[in-house]
């Protein structure tokens, strides 16, 4: 597969719950900034912002996947995430598009708890991480699953894209990811976009999965919205910069 164009390194951030601050909504949950795409169309370009979950039972990695595709980076030591975190990521996807990916780092003990359903709000994505020497991080992926298909869903109320990730494949290998054609059946039960063997470590598919989750995003986007500019969550720039109709001194949004 094609690999992905450079993007810029975004910085990470500790996300802990906290009381509702400017730009939060109303209603508790997250702000528009989760999850609107702005088109520009002076120039020919077009942006989005995509919200990716990357969810799994603990120490499956999920923290140096992150670290690796957004900073190129990795390390050895290890420290449990505490809540979310969360990254961006931006691509210049092609020509005329840029898309920027707010990864959302959720630590894997956080199924058990009730914080998910607001850190899984306005999702458009997701990756599933199961580490492939533990067949018991693999047994707990149905449930993580569950959870999300539960929680957050698209427009028309199916599941949003998702796929797996059968991480630390540099290493000896446990269970059903030992058979590539099984694993192909039980992605295809259990509603998975696809599954990939990544390693972080060894930075491998890492790129390959988040394009192939990308795609399907910006599929449904497109089977959604079409080339409809009036989509109210996309905003048709000036030359100047500002949204269509605002007068010359108004703000413009920050999305």
């Amino acid at each position: 597969m094609t690999l992905l164009e450079p993007g810029e390194h975004g910085e990470r951030h500790q996300v802990a719950p906290r009381a509702r601050g400017e730009g939060d909504r109303p209603d508790g949950g997250m702000s528009l900034l989760d999850c609107c795409s702005s088109a520009q169309m002076s120039g020919e370009k077009r942006e989005h912002l995509y919200k990716i979950l990357v969810i799994g039972e603990l120490g499956t990695g999920k923290t140096s996947i992150i670290k690796r595709y957004v900073h190129q980076f990795f390390s050895q030591h290890y420290r449990a995430t505490i809540g979310v975190d969360f990254a961006l990521k931006v691509l210049n996807w092609d020509p005329a598009t840029i898309i920027r990916l707010q990864l959302w780092d959720i630590a894997g003990q956080e199924r058990f708890g009730n914080m998910t359903r607001v850190y899984y709000k306005e999702a458009v994505g997701a990756f599933i991480v199961f580490d492939v020497t533990r067949a018991s991080t693999f047994d707990a992926v149905v449930k993580w699953k569950q959870d999300l298909d539960s929680k957050v869903q698209m427009a028309d109320g199916s599941p949003i894209p998702c796929v797996l990730l059968a991480n630390k494949c540099d290493q000896q290998k446990e269970g059903l990811v030992n058979n590539p054609p099984k694993m192909d059946e039980y992605c295809k039960e259990k509603g998975f976009t696809g599954w990939f063997e990544t390693s972080a470590k060894e930075n491998v598919n890492i790129e390959e999965a988040a394009r192939a989750l990308v795609s399907k995003i910006l599929l449904n986007d497109k089977l959604l919205h079409g080339n409809d500019t009036k989509d109210p969550t996309k905003i048709a720039l000036d030359p100047n910069g500002k949204a269509n109709g605002e007068p010359p001194n108004g703000k413009s949004c920050a999305c």
